[in-house]
């Protein structure tokens, strides 16, 4: 029979539809891991204060380990008919242990309850995404490594702005990702207290040793307001907002991804596994991967939105509205996840066009502020070197010529300061080259940061 947290007072067996839209074991039966774990902690508590026995504890203990690791071989099913995984665990423990186990309740509230597993949950998955994470990182700092001398055009307004490498260009989202592990490690720092032993919302009369309970668990130590306790879900809005950005960045790399998978472009050819074809057109190999992940950033930025919209208007302290912070953050945790694994795989294996790259950085005019530059460095000020240039921008496009193809009278035609060393100021080689500052394209600062890099990855290892 199931058993209810809450029944005593009612003489009416609950609808069955109230039941079911009530009911939350579909999805949270997700951290029946979570929530045995912090029982575990709460019994071995109660037993130190003396407020159950050492027998008792051992008892309760012991059934607990074995449900989990029931649950975890698939020996032991969890069946809907229970209202949640706290009422499940509950009843198999007093299935085991008759009237022991019906103490393992005591001081405590289901609101700390549900605070702690969803904590413990939380803090969980906050490690496994920044593992992944820096298992992207990893692979990205592998592609900037092999490609400090690969050429190609960078972009403003998505059209050709200067030339630069390969890596410079992995390199800003290394920034992007390294930013977000640091995020997840604020949002793990700042939420890694804990809530059991606030009780409903106003503590208990019990002797609780909440610091020892915490300390069990590997908190910091325990909340320090117990309505705030059990009302908090701050710490979710920041992971949904932290994975939500994650998301974003994917998403920006996964566009470039695809604009360079492209016939028009051909810098990178997706490998097969990571590809899909068209029911229509056999020549189609479509980067169905990277569009996925672009289009699944808007499920996690959904969550995110969902989270904040239901907690806008509640009032301290718990509210059954909290319910639904569990299946959104589940959904978002298990999309950002799959995101950066099928990412990872797809750059480590996709194949870069060294030729169509460096092809591509030659046209557009992509050196002509270096020209412009070279000017100055021979005493043209800025502003009319910047006009100079501009005319023979102008004359290449009218003559379908790069600054590359003119001729050294062309230029003469144009400002007679030219000479014919600004062949090597225009190379790319040279215009790469030349800007060397750290965060720099140039490869000697390229060399310089991916040491650094690989630094920051030895040093800061998975939370």
């Amino acid at each position: 029979m199931e058993l209810k947290l809450w029944g005593g007072r009612f003489t009416k067996q609950t609808d069955q539809l109230v039941h079911n839209f009530n009911a939350s074991i579909s999805f949270d039966q997700k951290f029946y891991k979570q929530d045995i774990d912090g029982s575990i902690a709460h019994v071995t508590m109660l037993a130190k204060q003396h407020i159950l026995t050492d027998a008792e504890r051992d008892t309760i203990v012991a059934a607990l380990t074995d449900i989990k690791n029931e649950i975890a071989e698939g020996t032991l099913e969890i069946t809907g008919t229970y209202e949640d995984i706290h009422s499940f665990v509950e009843a198999m423990l007093i299935e085991r242990t008759g009237e022991t186990g019906k103490k393992l309740h005591t001081g405590r509230s289901r609101n700390d309850q549900v605070a702690l597993d969803m904590k413990l949950y939380t803090r969980d998955e906050i490690k496994e995404c920044d593992a992944l994470l820096k298992d992207l990182l990893e692979e990205i700092l592998t592609l900037m490594e092999s490609h400090t001398e690969t050429f190609m055009p960078g972009f403003t307004h998505l059209q050709k702005a200067q030339p630069l490498t390969l890596a410079h260009h992995f390199g800003a989202y290394f920034e992007m990702f390294k930013r977000d592990r640091s995020r997840l490690a604020d949002i793990y720092r700042r939420m890694n207290t804990c809530p059991l032993g606030a009780g409903a919302l106003a503590g208990t009369t019990y002797p609780l040793d909440r610091a020892y309970t915490a300390e069990l668990l590997g908190f910091d130590g325990p909340t320090l307001n117990s309505m705030d306790s059990v009302s908090d879900r701050d710490y979710i809005i920041e992971l949904l907002s932290a994975l939500s950005t994650v998301m974003m960045h994917l998403s920006r790399f996964s566009e470039e991804i695809i604009i360079w998978n492209t016939n028009e472009y051909q810098f990178i050819e997706l490998d097969d596994a990571y590809s899909t074809g068209s029911s229509i057109m056999p020549q189609k190999k479509n980067p169905d991967i990277a569009e996925l992940v672009r289009g699944k950033t808007g499920r996690v930025y959904g969550a995110l939105m969902s989270i904040l919209t239901t907690m806008k208007g509640l009032p301290l302290a718990y509210n059954k509205d909290m319910q639904e912070d569990k299946e959104l953050t589940f959904d978002a945790i298990d999309t950002t996840k799959g995101c950066i694994k099928l990412f990872t795989g797809m750059i480590k294996t996709m194949k870069i066009n060294k030729k169509a790259m460096a092809k591509s950085a030659l046209g557009g005019f992509t050196n002509a502020t270096d020209a412009a530059d070279y000017l100055v460095k021979h005493g043209v000020p800025f502003r009319d070197a910047h006009g100079i240039i501009g005319q023979l921008v102008l004359y290449g496009i009218e003559n379908n010529k790069s600054l590359d193809d003119m001729t050294l009278e062309e230029y003469k035609a144009i400002s007679p300061v030219f000479e014919a060393d600004i062949y090597d100021a225009i190379s790319l080689e040279t215009c790469v080259n030349l800007r060397n500052t750290i965060g720099g394209p140039g490869t000697d600062a390229m060399k310089n940061v991916i040491a650094m890099e690989k630094t920051y990855l030895d040093t800061n290892q998975s939370l």
